[in-house]
Parts: C-alpha cells; sequence; structure tokens
C-alpha cells in the first residue's frame, strides 16, 4: 500500500493505475474498525484498486471539543488499511484541503434536511463538500458508505445525483458486534454499563416501530434526540441518543 497526503502526489500515482481499471473509493475520518472493513472488501471484491482517504474532516464538527477527541492514529490505521486491501490511502492534512482562502462550500437541503440537521448545524455542508473534493481528486468509478449513517448516504446519492457526477454510491449494510451495538469509533467511549444501556438502540429499532422504539429507549433511561422515520434512500427507521456523554446514531431500514 502507498500512502501520499497530497493532491498532486495521490493524482500523479492513480494516473498510471487507472487506465481502464475501475476505482473504488472509501471516504473514511479513521479510527479504523471491522465497519471499515466490510468497506474495504465491497471495494476490493469490485474494483481493481481500492483507494480510501483518512481524514478527520474540521468542517463537519459543530463541537469543537468533539472535534479534538476523535481518535487519531495514522500508523495504526494505516496498518489496517493495508491490511484489508487497500492499494493507496490519501491521509492529508487539513490545510491541504482547506488551503488559506477557502470559501467555496456545497450546501445541500432535500434529504440534509431535519434528523442530524436539527442537532449538528452546517453538518452536511461540511460532508457535501468533503465529498465533493475527495470525488474530484481520486476520481473514482464508485464510493463506498456504510448504511449506518443512512442520511449522509442519502446526502451523497443526492450529490451524485444533482451535480452530474460520474461514479456510482455503494451502499454497505450496518456491521454490528455480537451484542448488536452498530460498530462505531465512538463506542470506545462507551464505559461499560454505558455501554449496556446503549443496547436498548437496537433493541429499540428491532421493533421497527417508532412509537415502540421510543418506549424501549424511555424504559433504559435514555431521552433520544430523535426516533423518526424517513426516507433515507427508503423508508427508514433512525435514531439518535446520548448515552453520558457519546452521542450515537443507527437506523434499520423499513423498506427499499
Amino acid at each position: 500500500m502507498e500512502t501520499f497526503d497530497s493532491i498532486a502526489e495521490l493524482r500523479q500515482a492513480l494516473a498510471p493505475l487507472r487506465d481502464g481499471r475501475r476505482v473504488g473509493l472509501v471516504p473514511t475520518m479513521g479510527a479504523l474498525h471491522e465497519g471499515h472493513a466490510a468497506l474495504f472488501r465491497a471495494a476490493r471484491a469490485e474494483c481493481v484498486v481500492v483507494v480510501a482517504s483518512l481524514f478527520v474532516n474540521p468542517s463537519q464538527f459543530a463541537d469543537r471539543d468533539d472535534l479534538s477527541a476523535y481518535p487519531r492514529d495514522l500508523e495504526r490505521d494505516a496498518g489496517f488499511a493495508a491490511e484489508h486491501g487497500v492499494d493507496v490511502l490519501f491521509a492529508p492534512a487539513a490545510a491541504e484541503l482547506y488551503p488559506p482562502g477557502f470559501a467555496t462550500w456545497v450546501v445541500p437541503a432535500g434529504a440534509a434536511d431535519g434528523l442530524e440537521a436539527d442537532y449538528r448545524p452546517d453538518h452536511f455542508r461540511g460532508v457535501a463538500t468533503i465529498c465533493l473534493k475527495l470525488f474530484n481528486v481520486a476520481r473514482p468509478d464508485a464510493a463506498y458508505f456504510g448504511r449506518k449513517d443512512a442520511q449522509q448516504l442519502a446526502v451523497i446519492k443526492q450529490l451524485v445525483r444533482d451535480l452530474d457526477l460520474e461514479l456510482e454510491i455503494r451502499a454497505v449494510e450496518t456491521v454490528r458486534d455480537t451484542d448488536g451495538l452498530a460498530l462505531s469509533s465512538r463506542n470506545a467511549r462507551l464505559s461499560a454499563p454505558e455501554r449496556e444501556r446503549a443496547l436498548a438502540i437496537p433493541r429499540a429499532l428491532a421493533t421497527r416501530d417508532p412509537d415502540r422504539a421510543r418506549e424501549i429507549l424511555t424504559t433504559a433511561g435514555i431521552e433520544p434526540d430523535y426516533v423518526a422515520v424517513a426516507d433515507l434512500d427508503g423508508q427508514t427507521l433512525a435514531v439518535a441518543a446520548r448515552i453520558g456523554a457519546t452521542r450515537l446514531i443507527d437506523n434499520v431500514l423499513l423498506e427499499r
């Protein structure tokens, strides 16, 4: 696996690899886990060249403390990516993607309205902008995203459709731990009692009913930010809730 931290180097490296070969991109913010491994496997199965980006995107964090606390371990993540079939890793500094004077943003509506947007102002502006930049830099034939972030997936699909981008967005099913909790880098912040309480989230989603889901969460002492059904690449029951200081999101697809 080769690792690059500049746009120019990445483009130069990918130019000869492209040559009629299918290129897949997996955008990540690092803290890689088995959920990311599933994305890498999906890309590996469909593409000759697999590119992963590793960038903690500051523009999608409303809370500066949350940004500062986000785990960063390039050496560990690079090893994980290489072990799981990534050919090229793009790990730029913030100044590479947001140079001085940067002032152009993608501001999505539609799928970006409500749910997460009500609690994380400008979050999807940051997501849409960085994904468009990564698509332009890597020029993949396909990009791979997990269904755990269902609203993000819907926003990215809308971005590609509305701006006539020449790539496919491939959705990969949510990967769960043996206890049912959706894999997330944020899970590491949960204490043992908090993790036990967080298991109410997959139990609530298993009801496939927003009223019953809310009852289960309330019984577990969880006051969710939202429990809602929305059209996110299909009718989806989505939940967001804080367990202690950790905010978790999860969902289940009701119908495609």
